[in-house]
């Protein structure tokens, strides 16, 4: 049914969406399956390497100074250019997805780790010192545990992020995913395809931020004992 006489090939109605979702349910299962694969590994990936990176700024001022611009100025860089080129770089498999969706996602666990690692109560390290304790003692007793909830801040973030970049990978170069599923019902006019596959795309972005979100308070609870 039109709504204020919009085509349904341009909007279509609910019930439309639903039913192309039961009906393809098998492709958009296969599809949400890749696209959730290229989702978690390189959301792992940027939260792996964006530890790395804050860690080591951290320990180094002069790293810090020399470094977090060239990383500001990686962020002007837009995905899109970079998508179809990774694309020819590496072909149709999952590794330019999985860096693109790292690209997207690294730079706000970047500044969430760091500013958590900066934010340290001093008086918590001078304790540390005057018992001794060793560079690497107070990293991991003191300054990395107090900067866990800002560490989930960011990956909270980067999860919501993850999904885009994913289907942006799909766009560029692949045979499979929900990015490639629009990709190839747009010319179609499947258009309660294309939105039956959004909503796939929107419940598994909202799962990993809840996942995420029952971590960091497993992780709270495990800081507290």
């Amino acid at each position: 049914m039109a709504l204020a006489d919009i085509p349904a090939y341009l909007f279509p109605a609910p019930s439309a969406i639903v039913r192309a979702a039961v009906d393809d349910r098998a492709l958009l299962a296969d599809a949400s399956l890749v696209t959730a694969t290229e989702v978690v590994l390189g959301l792992l990936i940027a939260v792996a390497v964006a530890l790395v990176i804050a860690v080591a700024l951290h320990f180094s001022p002069l790293l810090s100074k020399t470094v977090f611009p060239l990383l500001i100025a990686s962020q002007t860089v837009p995905v899109v250019v970079l998508a179809p080129i990774l694309a020819i770089a590496f072909g149709y498999g999952i590794v330019p997805k999985l860096v693109i969706v790292a690209l997207i996602c690294f730079f706000p666990v970047v500044v969430n780790a760091l500013d958590g690692l900066r934010s340290v109560d001093p008086d918590l390290p001078r304790l540390m010192r005057t018992l001794d304790a060793s560079r690497w003692a107070i990293f991991t007793r003191v300054e990395f545990p107090w900067a866990v909830p800002r560490l989930f801040s960011g990956v909270r973030v980067a999860a919501t992020y993850a999904p885009i970049g994913a289907v942006f990978g799909e766009w560029s170069g692949s045979t499979d995913g929900l990015g490639f599923v629009m990709l190839q019902a747009t010319p179609q006019l499947r258009t309660a395809l294309v939105f039956a596959a959004i909503v796939v795309l929107t419940v598994q972005s909202v799962a990993l931020f809840l996942i995420v979100r029952v971590l960091e308070t497993t992780t709270r609870r495990g800081n507290r004992r």
